[in-house]
C-alpha cells in the first residue's frame, strides 16, 4: 500500500509547511520555506498524471492537491501585500514606529481619556490581536466590548469582594477569550 503511505507523508508536511508559512508571515522565521514548498508539490505531482484507482484515496489525494492550491493562492496574496507594504502586520509595525517617533503630539492629542477608556481601548487591541492570530474576524465592536465589560464589571466586584479587577484577553481551544482576575498591585481596603 504505497499510496497511503505517500498521502499520509503528503498530508504531515502540508500541514508542516501551513505552519512554517504561517510562522514567516508573523516574522518567526526570516526566510519564506521555499525548500519545503518544493518538496510538498512534488508529492503532490506524484500522482497527478497516473491513475488511482482506489476511489477513498483519490477522493483523499484530490482534497489534499485542493487544499494545497488553497493555501498557495492564500500565500502569494500575503507575499504581494507584503511586497507593496499593505500587508497588515506591517501596517501595525509602521504606525507604531510613526507613534514612537512622534511621541508628543499623540500624548498630548489623547489626555482626556479615563482609565476606563484606556483600559477598554487596551482590551479591544488586544482581542482584535488575538482574533487575528486565530484568524478569525473580530467578535465585538468597540461599543459591545464596553457594554459587556460595564455589565460583567460590578457580578466580579461582588464576586472576588473587590474594585481591583483587571481584564485579560487569552486564547483556549483556539478563540481568543477576556478574562478577569485581580490586578497585580492590590490595595487591601
Amino acid at each position: 500500500m504505497g499510496i497511503a503511505e505517500d498521502l499520509l507523508i503528503f498530508e504531515v508536511r502540508l500541514k508542516e509547511l501551513i505552519t512554517s508559512y504561517e510562522q514567516y508571515f508573523i516574522g518567526l522565521e526570516k526566510r519564506e520555506p521555499l525548500k519545503q514548498l518544493e518538496e510538498v508539490e512534488k508529492l503532490a505531482r506524484r500522482y497527478a498524471t497516473g491513475p488511482i484507482t482506489n476511489t477513498m484515496y483519490k477522493h483523499r489525494y484530490n482534497n489534499l492537491v485542493a487544499r494545497l492550491s488553497s493555501y498557495r493562492q492564500h500565500w502569494n496574496r500575503i507575499l504581494r501585500e507584503i511586497e507593496e507594504g499593505r500587508y497588515s502586520r506591517d501596517r501595525f509595525r509602521a504606525k507604531l514606529h510613526e507613534v514612537e517617533r512622534s511621541t508628543t503630539p499623540a500624548t498630548a492629542s489623547k489626555p482626556q481619556r479615563s482609565p476606563q477608556e484606556q483600559e477598554i481601548e487596551r482590551i479591544y487591541a488586544e482581542l482584535q490581536e488575538a482574533s487575528r492570530r486565530c484568524h478569525l474576524t473580530a467578535a465585538m465592536s468597540r461599543e459591545q466590548l464596553a457594554a459587556t465589560l460595564e455589565k460583567q464589571r460590578p457580578v466580579l466586584v461582588q464576586k472576588l469582594g473587590t474594585n481591583d479587577i483587571q481584564f485579560r484577553v487569552v486564547v483556549e481551544d483556539g478563540k481568543p477569550k477576556i478574562k478577569a482576575g485581580l490586578k497585580h498591585k492590590q490595595n487591601n481596603e
